[in-house]
């Protein structure tokens, strides 16, 4: 049986709650010490012991629980999931209907009123993600609820959490159902891509940026020569290789990527050896095409947060401008840069502001062309800006 407890509310974090704030911080609370386990059901008081909301608590980042109901009365059980997962499956209606892509979000954590908790599908199959230890306790519930409201071929699991915040992956990702086939091909925007439902903390590609990869495809590729810095798989050089580039170069540092790219390349029948995929540390990349003297007319930036090499390490709140910098130098007069990042310390307009930055240091004129954030299906909570993480930008260096 869940346990549930009463715990007061500092009464300067009170109206952030009542108005909406979904993520409970250590902070707020006066009296956290009566707490012990994470999965516990919070009662979180004003200072008057009137009930504020229902939580639960699960350590996640910088948060310590996620707000779960404005109604006292209500029980966090199957059934409440159920309605939630219900909810977010009927939010989502249209991409049932999109043959052309096979792969989306289902659940989009506190976007969908379950903070902590996210579901993908993969063309039949769908892939739970648990962020912290709290959520995960709730497991049995969530995935009868989902098994209920969904025709499924197989489901699969990561946890995402441990004493330090990072992947476990203790454990075989299957839950049941049937196994995917490795790879299992997914289809979007008519496109393949290879995944991996059970091979570590990733499947294979990002969901995320599903409409900067059409925007390059089709707006951007045709007749451009195309450096995808960071390029894990090489998503954004498969799409553009697709919309009629003359050539892409995927650099990543990680030696998996080689083969990884290759593969993405080889299931949409495009030929490998017109693309270079190059193992090396971005930085290490830039200095070597300076000295060579080559340009891109389509630059693409889409770093992790955080990164740490033998040499470098790279955050994107601190070297973004840098990063920027370095391929400002690389990109053709007329080129395009698209600036992406899913660092959620800063909003876009900060991220405008490294731009602005990046060219003013670089005596170089630009225009900004287009912005993206996050497709429908990754839904966000209006009163958490944070969930809103996803920044692209489209920019032109001006001839």
């Amino acid at each position: 049986m869940v346990q549930e407890i009463d715990l007061s509310i500092k009464p300067e974090f009170v109206q952030n709650y009542k108005d909406g704030y979904p993520l409970i911080s250590k902070k707020s609370i006066l009296n956290w010490d009566k707490l012990k386990e994470e999965g516990t059901i919070l009662n979180l008081l004003d200072d008057k012991g009137k009930f504020v909301l229902k939580a639960y608590h699960g350590v996640q980042n910088k948060g310590y629980g996620w707000a779960l109901t404005t109604d006292k009365d209500t029980r966090i059980n199957q059934d409440f999931f159920s309605t939630k997962i219900k909810s977010a499956l009927e939010y989502r209606k249209d991409f049932d209907a999109n043959k052309d892509t096979t792969a989306w979000r289902v659940f989009n954590g506190e976007g969908d009123g379950v903070g902590g908790l996210c579901i993908d599908y993969f063309d039949g199959y769908y892939m739970l993600t648990w962020y912290s230890l709290g959520i995960y306790e709730f497991k049995s519930e969530i995935l009868e609820a989902l098994k209920n409201n969904v025709a499924y071929k197989g489901i699969y699991q990561k946890k995402r959490f441990d004493s330090k915040g990072k992947y476990l992956d203790d454990e075989d990702d299957f839950v049941c159902g049937e196994r995917a086939p490795q790879p299992l091909i997914i289809k979007e925007s008519g496109s393949n891509f290879a995944i991996y439902l059970d091979d570590g903390a990733m499947v294979g590609v990002f969901l995320d940026q599903r409409e900067v990869r059409e925007a390059i495809r089709e707006n951007y590729a045709k007749g451009k020569t195309v450096l995808n810095t960071f390029s894990y798989t090489g998503a954004f050089s498969v799409f553009a290789a697709l919309g009629g580039s003359t050539k892409t170069t995927s650099v990543d540092l990680a030696k998996r990527s080689y083969s990884k790219t290759k593969e993405q390349f080889l299931v949409n029948n495009i030929d490998v050896l017109k693309q270079d995929i190059v193992v090396e540390d971005i930085f290490n990349y830039f200095k070597f095409a300076i000295k060579k003297k080559y340009l891109f007319d389509l630059v693409i930036l889409d770093p992790p947060s955080f990164a740490r090499s033998k040499k470098h390490t790279f955050s994107a709140s601190k070297d973004y401008v840098n990063l920027l910098k370095e391929a400002i130098k690389v990109t053709s007069k007329g080129g395009t840069l698209v600036a992406s990042t899913n660092s959620a310390n800063f909003n876009m307009m900060t991220f405008s502001d490294f731009i602005a930055k990046a060219f003013k240091e670089s005596n170089t004129r630009y225009k900004v062309k287009e912005r993206f954030s996050l497709p429908k299906d990754f839904r966000v909570c209006k009163h958490f800006k944070e969930g809103d993480y996803l920044k692209v930008v489209f920019i032109e260096k001006i001839r």
